[in-house]
């Protein structure tokens, strides 16, 4: 989960060429999935809803086929360095260590304890708290995505390369997070789970667009990205909770931050070896993501009411300090200097120019983050089905 800038943020070209980064190939294809409200002359046809997606450009395939070579070679690289940040089943925690036991004779009296601690916590930290466990539940979109990244996809689904192993088992790690969120939202009774349940389906019949082009340059570099966001977010959830007086859900955004954690030293590491082996399209790689800006993996969510959904969800975020403008900006900081971006040497002209785009970033978005406290104070009422459609200040 993390907030929206891509209105926001509008870089001028004259840093970057505005033509494709060198890794970019022929291959462009135009997406419009904007749906219209004009009648279909078809009588008795029914069409189905499509969310209303930007119309862009789409580049497929733009990591030249030579560089697959990379990835092969980085196989063992990758069962020493990367695999060894995954935790065995039996050794993982699981969904049930957090909640009430079916099985006990306490079990009713467990629940009535959970929704007792629920009470005091306020509707827009459960608004947050559910597009959190939304966004976790999208995870086949995710999975998805990342098998369509040339040179690391899991062929078979059972395929043998570090990559594959890498990509199912962070898939079932990442799995437990959503299930665990979604029972305590269902326990506590203080949510609307059957709005909750249409937008879970909405967003993963929706997909998502995150403009990796089929490369895994960019893909690590977008999960890199989202793995700090998503550790910053819940850590902050977690903070709150404990703020509201609810120390076991607390404690679970805790746990859950922690495996984020531990998914963001992955990925990281990963782009770190890149910048060590190929440091001039690496950099393209980052600036062309920064460039386009990192969207969020739930930026297409949707509850069947309300068409701007995600940036009304973002600015509550915002607004609590859950995910800001300000942590977007300390985390391309925090990037650039674990991949020692500002120290790159030997790069080509192109490479430097993308440089110098992204280290001066921070500071430029962080100039958002008071555009962003001036919208707050402008903010409006608006109901959230989530929360059996009552008014929350935007």
């Amino acid at each position: 989960m993390a907030l929206s800038l891509t209105s926001m943020m509008r870089f001028p070209s004259h840093k970057l060429s505005s033509k494709p980064l060198k890794l970019r190939s022929p291959k462009v294809f135009m997406a419009s999935t904007l749906h219209s409200n004009s009648k279909d002359n078809t009588e008795g046809l029914k069409r189905p809803y499509i969310p209303s997606r930007e119309v862009h450009f789409q580049v497929t395939h733009s990591m030249p086929p030579q560089k697959l070579e990379i990835f092969k070679s980085l196989e063992g690289w990758a069962q020493e360095n990367i695999l060894v940040h995954l935790k065995p089943v039996e050794k993982s925690w699981q969904p049930q260590d957090f909640l009430p036991e079916p099985e006990s004779e306490g079990f009713y009296e467990q629940v009535k304890e959970l929704k007792e601690r629920s009470k005091g916590i306020p509707d827009e930290y459960f608004v947050v708290l559910v597009g959190d466990m939304i966004t976790e539940e999208a995870l086949p979109t995710y999975q998805t995505i990342l098998n369509t990244l040339d040179g690391i996809q899991d062929e078979t689904g059972v395929s043998c390369t570090s990559w594959a192993k890498w990509t199912r088992a962070w898939t079932a790690e990442e799995n437990r997070h959503g299930d665990l969120l979604n029972k305590y939202l269902y326990l506590s009774g203080r949510v609307d789970m059957k709005q909750i349940e249409k937008t879970i389906q909405y967003l993963i019949g929706a997909g998502m667009d995150p403009k990796m082009e089929n490369n895994p340059y960019l893909g690590f570099i977008y999960t890199s990205f989202q793995e700090r966001a998503t550790f910053i977010s819940h850590g902050n959830t977690a903070r709150l909770a404990k703020d509201h007086g609810d120390l076991k859900l607390s404690q679970i955004c805790g746990t859950i931050a922690s495996d984020e954690k531990r998914h963001e030293i992955a990925y990281t590491k990963i782009v770190e070896k890149l910048f060590e082996i190929d440091p001039n399209d690496t950099i393209l790689a980052l600036a062309n993501m920064m460039k386009k800006n990192i969207s969020m993996p739930a930026h297409l969510m949707y509850d069947g009411q309300d068409d701007d959904l995600f940036q009304h969800y973002s600015a509550i975020a915002q607004r609590l300090g859950v995910y800001t403008a300000k942590d977007y900006a300390d985390i391309l900081e925090f990037l650039c200097q674990r991949w020692n971006v500002k120290n790159l040497t030997g790069l080509s002209g192109e490479g430097s120019r993308a440089q110098d785009f992204v280290c001066g970033l921070p500071p430029r978005i962080r100039r958002l983050e008071e555009r962003a406290q001036m919208w707050a104070k402008q903010a409006s009422m608006i109901p959230f089905s989530w929360v059996f459609n009552r008014e929350i200040n935007v």
